[in-house]
């Protein structure tokens, strides 16, 4: 069982998270650039969008080329170009791999019938609870941008993203008038008590980057969410007919 969960998610993990780095290499990473730009005090500037700095089809993105001064104090970054892109995307497959684990293991739990299908909508349910949800009281935040304490920030978010998904299940599985209630209870609590804000909003990046950013970020967790979800469902769809024909056999 497990081995079947950790090959099903590995699948998953590298499918939905190389479709999710090539998206955010023409959406959220341009922004982001951008912004740290701004956070530098500086103007952007456009280039082609190749990972080397060159040509990547016919795209173009924002590239901003720092500077290669590392002095005492200073914090390490991967450099512009194929070095930040292969770390984003690295990191991005391990992301996608640990939300597929966490589906899977939760209809395991639940014991669901796992199907590609299903994955998309557990998948669905996930983005619900750890994207759009904390995303109601803290959009997702460019570099420069005003924001509060950090670990208040990251409280509240732990917080609605559990409570959110713990209403999921309620409304959904348990599915009794009271679940239902209590649900939804659950869900809109978090944002009754009111996530954590700066007292003011002065931010060094045009806010329609920051809104650009914010609608970018949410369809690419939405797309990172059900991807790893329903190839995850999949493959584990396929493992199950292979045991049931050899089974048979």
């Amino acid at each position: 069982m497990l081995h079947r969960i950790l090959w099903a998610a590995l699948v998953a993990g590298f499918v939905a998270g190389i479709a999710s780095a090539v998206l955010q290499h023409f959406t959220t990473t341009p922004l982001i650039l951008q912004a740290e730009h701004y956070e530098n005090g500086g103007a952007p500037a456009v280039a082609h969008s190749g990972l080397d700095g060159g040509g990547f089809g016919d795209a173009r993105l924002i590239l901003v080329h720092a500077g290669e001064d590392h002095g005492e104090g200073s914090v390490w970054a991967p450099a512009d170009g194929l070095e930040r892109t292969l770390y984003t995307s690295v990191v991005t497959v391990g992301t996608a791999f640990g939300f597929a684990l966490i589906l899977l293991s939760a209809m395991v739990l639940a014991d669901a019938r796992i199907s590609a299908r299903s994955g998309l909508m557990w998948g669905a349910a996930g983005f619900a609870a750890a994207g759009l949800a904390p995303a109601l009281g803290l959009s997702p935040e460019l570099p420069g941008s005003a924001a509060a304490v950090l670990e208040d920030r990251q409280i509240w978010w732990i917080a609605t993203a559990v409570a959110t998904a713990a209403g999921l299940w309620l409304a959904l599985r348990v599915s009794k008038p009271w679940a239902i209630a209590g649900g939804i209870v659950l869900m809109v609590l978090p944002h009754v008590i009111g996530a954590p804000h700066p007292d003011g909003f002065i931010s060094e990046v045009p806010a329609e980057l920051s809104g650009h950013f914010a609608a970018a970020s949410l369809v690419v967790m939405a797309v990172i969410w059900s991807l790893a979800g329903t190839v995850a469902g999949y493959v584990w769809q396929r493992g199950e007919a292979k045991q049931a024909a050899a089974a048979a056999a």
